[in-house]
């Protein structure tokens, strides 16, 4: 399986540089053998990568800027998909790739295939531990003189005991119904810090919502950018080879002429 990266090496688009270098930065650091392809000096290699983008995963109109990755003939993705996988630590899964051993995403894929099969670490085969010993009087029922006044101590201990715990819950509720305005009071600051707490939360969600609608309108932005950068560079192509032909074309009448 060979990663086939589609690359504009002559864009003069500054977003479009930074992504193709985060991709291939991203897959050397992996160690992930992939095929750079040139779309900008190559137009095969445009046509099919315009082609086996996926209809849905184009954008609006229609013409898919690099870099895009595809697995052989399998689309992965784009630019942004691929640094969804790359937080999501699911690059190999992207790719199409088996994770390499000890690896983070090897990991995960572990943990997942034991909880599908219900594999817990914990189970284990049903043998029962032999390392305690139990006292052969206690497995044939026997139980020693001692150990029964031991036991009755205990309970005489625990009457006792229990005694004492129900004097002293009287005195709580006794000191707690002393204490009742002072716990009021406390629950009343503890409402008044809620509400400015969730004044702050709600001031914070707003600027946060501002900030991802400032940042929606710069892609969309960039993007205008970056299409109109392809479509000049798409006319500047289509131009030279114009020229080449109405020159082969001169050189054709002037060999006719002589």
């Amino acid at each position: 399986m060979v990663i086939k990266v589609f690359l504009a090496s002559s864009s003069g688009s500054t977003a479009i540089k930074k992504k193709q270098q985060d991709v291939v930065g991203f897959l050397e650091a992996l160690r992930v053998e992939y095929d750079p392809l040139d779309i900008a000096c190559n137009e095969e290699n445009r046509m099919w990568m315009r082609q086996n983008v996926p209809e849905e995963k184009k954008p609006a109109n229609g013409i898919p800027l690099p870099p895009q990755i595809f697995n052989e003939e399998s689309y992965c993705g784009d630019y942004e998909t691929f640094f969804d996988a790359k937080e999501d630590n699911s690059v190999f899964a992207f790719l199409g790739l088996p994770p390499p051993p000890g690896s983070k995403e090897a990991e995960q894929a572990d943990e997942a295939h034991i909880v599908t099969n219900g594999n817990h670490v914990e189970e284990t085969n049903g043998d029962l531990d032999d390392s305690i010993e139990v006292p052969l009087e206690e497995c044939n029922g026997d139980v020693h003189d001692e150990e029964e006044q031991a036991a009755e101590e205990e309970e005489v201990e625990g009457e006792v005991a229990e005694g004492e715990n129900a004097d002293d819950e009287a005195m709580e509720e006794e000191t707690e119904g002393d204490e009742a305005p002072a716990d009021e009071e406390e629950q009343e600051e503890a409402v008044e810090e809620t509400d400015e707490l969730t004044e702050v939360t709600e001031a914070h969600a707003e600027e946060e919502e501002q900030e991802e609608a400032d940042d929606d309108r710069e892609e969309e932005d960039l993007q205008s950018e970056e299409e109109e950068e392809l479509l000049q560079l798409e006319e500047e192509e289509e131009a030279e080879v114009q020229e080449e032909e109405e020159g082969d074309l001169e050189e054709t009448q002037e060999e006719e002429a002589e």
